[in-house]
């Protein structure tokens, strides 16, 4: 039987990606689909706190630990000097929310290119173990994440290259889905976490910024949309993937059988 999509195409990886996010949304509602989806949600709450935390320290701050909660959520511990600005921590605070949205719009570029699908599954997988070692703080953290970060290095070291870009675009569909299903979350003003009632990140950054939390909130969902929109744009790119095509060597020739249409 003859494929009706071929190889290669943009029709494939145009199907990859929503199968994969197919996957993302349909996994809760399976039997037995919250305990499925458990590790996922621990990962973006992973990227999430990891960005305030990666945020602090390009901004020359101190990122002490991260816990993440049985829950799903999390908390980065950061010590900013007493006379950092506003600008610097509502940067920090708006760090954690994007993280996701970057981070799996990142890792949808990658899937483009196939010299980058095993380094980045090795790279993510070290940079999930060394984070365990040097900030997560919490048992359910300690439990979960070296798990992740196996599961990801076996898929690198043993899995077919298709395995390999598709575990890619799962992530970066995953962590690009996971800003906007927890858009309540933006659109809150404080929440309780850990016990403890506190600024969501959007509260944040109105505290340092003035603005209403929801008018940030509405600034990070549409600077999250447009870099998925990117990503996807130069997934997808017809050209570029035509440009990235095998080339044959000349002393190969290639046969193809034209249909009846075509006479």
């Amino acid at each position: 039987m003859r494929s009706m999509v071929e190889p290669g195409s943009q029709a494939e990886e145009v199907g990859r990606l929503i199968l994969a996010a197919f996957i993302v949304m349909a996994l809760p509602s399976l039997p037995f689909g919250n305990y499925l989806v458990y590790p996922f949600v621990i990962l973006t709450t992973w990227f999430h706190e990891m960005g305030h935390g990666l945020t602090a320290l390009a901004l020359g701050q101190s990122f002490d630990s991260l816990l993440i909660y049985s829950n799903g959520s999390g908390l980065a511990q950061s010590r900013v000097a007493t006379d950092a600005s506003p600008l610097l921590r509502a940067a920090i605070a708006a760090g954690g929310p994007l993280a996701p949205t970057f981070v799996g719009a990142g890792l949808i570029v990658a899937s483009a290119h196939s010299k980058l699908w095993r380094p980045v599954l090795w790279g993510t997988s070290a940079a999930i173990f060394a984070s365990v070692i040097l900030y997560v703080r919490s048992s359910v953290g300690v439990a979960v994440l070296p798990l992740i970060a196996a599961m990801l290095a076996l898929i690198a070291w043993k899995a077919s290259p298709g395995i390999n870009r598709f575990t890619l675009q799962f992530l970066g569909v995953l962590g690009a889905m996971s800003m906007f299903s927890d858009y309540r979350y933006f659109f809150a003003e404080s929440v309780e976490i850990g016990g403890q009632t506190i600024l969501s990140d959007t509260g944040q950054i109105e505290a340092a910024l003035w603005l209403p939390h929801w008018v940030w909130a509405a600034v990070i969902l549409l600077t999250s949309g447009g870099m998925v929109g990117a990503s996807l744009k130069y997934a997808l790119n017809d050209e570029r993937r035509l440009k990235n095509e095998r080339k044959l060597p000349a002393n190969v020739l290639q046969f193809k059988r034209r249909s009846d249409h075509d006479r």
